[in-house]
Order: C-alpha cells, then structure tokens, then sequence
C-alpha cells in the first residue's frame, strides 16, 4: 500500500474509531502471531487483583520486562482492552505484563497504589519463569495508569511496603501522566483523593529525589484533559534539577486518549511512541538492548 493511500486508510480509520468502541477496534486489529498470553494471574486476593503476561514470539532468553498501568481516572479501566498495547512492546522483545488494580469507588488513594506495588512485587518474584530478566524491570502507565506508575518510581512508601523499593526499575515510563494537579478539576477524580482534603503527599511532583530512576515523559501538546506544561514539564524540571536522567517528547497529531492508541499497529503514524519506548529501554539497560528485537512495523 502506498504511503498515501496508508494515511489515507488511516486517516478513515481514526473517524471509524470516533464512532464506535475505539479500543476493540484497536485490539481486533492486532495481530496475534507476536506474542503469547499468560491470562488473569492473581497477585493478590481481590478479583482486581489479576494480570496478564505478553511474551515475545519467538522467546527470548533474559527479556526485559515491562509491568504497564492503564489509565481511566482511577474509577474505569481493564486489563482487557490494553492488548493492543502487550502486542507492540511483545514485537520488540519485551516481556509485558498489563495489570488490574481496585477502582473507585471500591477503594481510594492509595489503595491503588499498593495494588500496583503487589503487581510489582509478584513480577520481580515470579517473571524468571516467563523468560524475563527482573533486574531488567521497568513501569509504565498512561494517564493515570502514568500517575500509578510515576509514584511507585518516585515515593518509596508502596514498594517499601512488599519488602522492595524504587531501585527495582532500570527506569520509568509515562505517558500524558498527572504529576501535579492540586487542586482537582477533574469532579470525577475529586472523590479518589479525597477532594478538598486531597494530601499533597498524593503528587508524584513532591516525591522527586537525586536517587529516582530515569524517566521517559511523552506527552500531546493538544491534551485537554491533562495538562502537558504543568504536569510533563513541571515534573521534567524538577527531575532534572534533581539531576535525574530525563528524556522527553511531545507529539503534534497526537490527543490525551490517542497518545497511547499510537503504539497500536494502525496509528502508529501519529507519533513513534513506541520507538521512544523501545529507544528508552535499550539505552537504559545495554544487556537488556541485545536481547530486544529490531523495530518491527
């Protein structure tokens, strides 16, 4: 197909997915011969508690591992509708591992948080036997899958709580996260921390310390719903000035919602979050990068 009858496909697609369910459509075209899935394994005893593992195909021995956090304003969200996202780090040779945590309104800040310690945790113990490599971890998350992701890089309470720390992580990754946004706006997260007693101690950008794992921020500049100069920016410079490695993009095409729809296969046209992802890991772990495989479309 041509590249421009590809954008124009694309393009077409983009309006399709307006109309419908935009992630199953995602997930109904990826393809499955990259990957393998290891489905709902407890790490904890609530039926949130579950995680799903993407292995690449073919295997490959001492993998680095990703453990990915979605986003969906901590009161929505599934495992489920993230393969998409298992599927594109898998075909670069990265073990994924895509975790369910407790919502509001069943549970509040920081329970979520301490669900994503446990995933943590459960992956240093337990992702040898899938083919990776746990001291060649990393967390990501978008929105606010990027905020859970950020604080367990960033505020050493949730690891120190399973006998861990923030040191597991050869880095961190997020996407279009909220980092600092007290007070709330949002009337749907206001409950979630407790809204107008929200604790400052909630905002990843009070966490920053020299000894931080380096970070990957990616960002839209046209994100309506978080926004990119206060909380990617803001949180960069102080990364920095803490003399943390940061690397940092911001994308033209891209939404808040579309930021991570562009790892899928049929909009990786909007932006390559995915070769920054891959770039980020293979330069923050060597022995990792040699176990990695080439880009693949």
């Amino acid at each position: 197909m041509s590249s421009k009858r590809l954008q124009a496909f694309t393009l077409a697609l983009t309006a399709f997915l307006a109309a419908c369910s935009p992630i199953n459509v995602l997930n109904a075209l990826t393809p499955s011969s990259t990957f393998t899935k290891t489905s709902a394994i407890a790490y904890g005893a609530d039926p949130r508690q579950t995680l799903d593992i993407y292995r690449p195909v073919p295997a490959i021995s001492n993998a680095p591992v990703v453990v990915f956090f979605y986003g969906g304003s901590w009161n929505s969200g599934s495992k489920d509708d993230y393969g998409f996202v298992g599927e594109a780090l898998a075909s670069r040779g990265i073990v994924v591992v895509i975790a369910d945590y407790r919502l509001y309104p069943q549970v509040r800040y920081p329970a979520f948080l301490q669900d994503g310690a446990q995933a943590v945790a459960w992956t240093c113990k337990h992702i040898a036997e899938f083919g990776a490599d746990p001291a060649q971890l990393y967390v990501m998350g978008h929105s606010s899958g990027a905020y859970n992701a950020s604080m367990l890089a960033l505020d050493a309470r949730w690891l120190n709580e399973v006998g861990l720390s923030p040191s597991v992580f050869k880095g961190w990754i997020g996407l279009a996260g909220p980092y600092d946004f007290l007070p709330i706006e949002n009337r749907d997260v206001r409950p979630v921390f407790f809204f107008p007693n929200s604790p400052p101690d909630s905002q990843p950008i009070n966490h920053v310390s020299a000894g931080a794992p380096p970070a990957l921020l990616l960002a839209s500049t046209d994100d309506k719903l978080v926004n990119p100069t206060r909380n990617t920016g803001g949180l960069a410079s102080k990364l920095r000035a803490a003399g943390v490695p940061v690397q940092v993009s911001y994308f033209t095409k891209t939404s808040h919602a579309t930021l991570v729809a562009s790892i899928s296969r049929p909009l990786r046209w909007l932006a390559p979050v995915l070769d920054r992802v891959t770039a980020f890991i293979q330069a923050t772990d060597p022995v990792g990068s040699s176990a990695t495989q080439s880009p693949t479309k």
